[in-house]
Formats: C-alpha cells, structure tokens, sequence
C-alpha cells in the first residue's frame, strides 16, 4: 500500500508576495512564506568541508576523515547545519505533517542550488530520494525525502526518479547509533530496482539530514558500482560532529 501523500493534494495556498511567514506570521513580502528577518535568523552553513560539508572553524577546507579516505560521493550540497530554528522546522515536517515547512524549505534549497549552479556546480541529470523502510513509511505515513526530491525536481527542472533506489529490509533508527554502528547497520539495506539506467549517469540524492554520512556513503557506493558518473548529495542540513558546537 503506497501512503505517500500526493503533493498536488496538499491544501496549500502559495501567493508570490502576498502570504505570511510560516515562522512569525509577519508578512514575508518575498516569493516564498518567510520573511527576511527569519530568513537570517536561520543556521546558514557558511564553513564547512568541501566535499561532505561538514561544519568546520574556517571555509574553502576539507575534513580529516575525507583526507584521509575520499567518500563515494562527490559533493555534499546543504544549506544550513542542524540548528535552531530549522532542527524544529524539520521536526514539524516530520513529525507532525507540517507539508508547507517541508515546501517551504526544499523551495529555499533549491534556490541555493540554482546559485550554486550558476557558480559553476554541475547539475544533475536525475534525483534520487533516499527510501524509507516499509515499516517507518507505514508508521509516519510519508516519506519526507521523496517530498522533498518532488518539489526540488519541480523547481529545478529535474527528472526525480522515486522507484529506482529501494530499500531492501528494515533497520534499526540511525539516529540510535554511533558512526561504526550505522556503517553496520546499512550494509545490504540498499537495492536498484534497474541497474543500466545508471551508466555514466550524474545522480544527487536528496535527503533532510546527513549526521555521519553513512547512509550517503552506502548509497553513493552502490550507485557508483552501477555505473553512476558522479554521485552528489542534496540535504537541507548537516549536524557538527558529536561534541562539537
């Protein structure tokens, strides 16, 4: 049974110009529901490591560990790291089914993403959003990175793809776990429903919120043994590492 919402039924009234901001209710007088002043009050990512985006002392550097070992993946796209207000925003979406935080948020992300594209990042050719087990999906109802992958396709322009990479048996909530423990805990989780639609292929999976990087790792190497060109993450937020700031 698919209970994944269908984003064109969602009541939801999105005026240019002419709505409040969903954090104040002040009016937002932008394109989107929030106004500026909530706009800069949000944890916007400035340093962080070039390839995983990892919150850093100082930009334009890469991390230990991805010195150490490249990643599979190429690049770690967020906007924002795991911080007031928007760990609340997304706890909302999640949680308590507030679609237009969810809208609200993948439309800013995609607005970065033109930036960035503009700047010289490579677009991708396909969205890829990450699978929830069966047995979360059927509790929560949705899965939120799917919601997300719809939006950002719709407002960039790219082919999302919600069938393709599959989730192949349920685990245990990554949030429990250490980095080694949920390395373990995704091995095997992954499938493709279609392996040669990959080949040479530049694919960005979306997701909320990348902690250690496991389940991008674990997507981005399988992706990569299915011939995928280059894979890429979109996130709306990355946590710090545990103890830091």
């Amino acid at each position: 049974m698919n209970c994944q919402p269908k984003p064109k039924q969602l009541v939801y009234n999105w005026l240019n110009f002419d709505q409040s901001c969903l954090l104040c209710d002040a009016r937002a007088a932008q394109a989107y529901p929030m106004c500026m002043a909530c706009e800069q009050e949000l944890p916007w990512l400035e340093e962080y490591c070039l390839r995983c985006a990892l919150p850093l002392p100082m930009a334009d550097l890469v991390c230990a560990h991805c010195s150490r070992r490249a990643p599979a993946f190429e690049q770690v796209i967020a906007p924002w790291h795991y911080g007031f207000p928007l760990d609340t925003m997304i706890s909302r979406f999640k949680h308590n089914r507030q679609w237009p935080l969810g809208r609200l948020m993948a439309e800013m992300l995609s607005i970065n993403l033109q930036h960035r594209f503009a700047d010289g990042l490579l677009k991708p050719g396909l969205l890829l959003p990450v699978p929830l087990a069966k047995r979360r999906q059927r509790e929560r109802g949705f899965n939120q990175a799917s919601m997300l992958a719809g939006w950002v396709s719709k407002c960039l322009d790219i082919r999302c793809d919600e069938r393709l990479l599959l989730r192949t048996r349920d685990t245990p909530a990554q949030q429990d776990l250490n980095a080694r423990a949920r390395q373990r805990n995704l091995r095997g989780a992954f499938s493709l429903a279609d392996q040669r639609s990959l080949e040479g292929l530049h694919v960005a999976v979306v997701d909320d919120v990348m902690t250690t990087g496991a389940t991008a790792q674990a997507i981005a190497n399988l992706l990569r043994k299915a011939g995928a060109g280059r894979v890429d993450i979109y996130c709306l937020a990355r946590t710090p590492k545990p103890g830091q700031a």
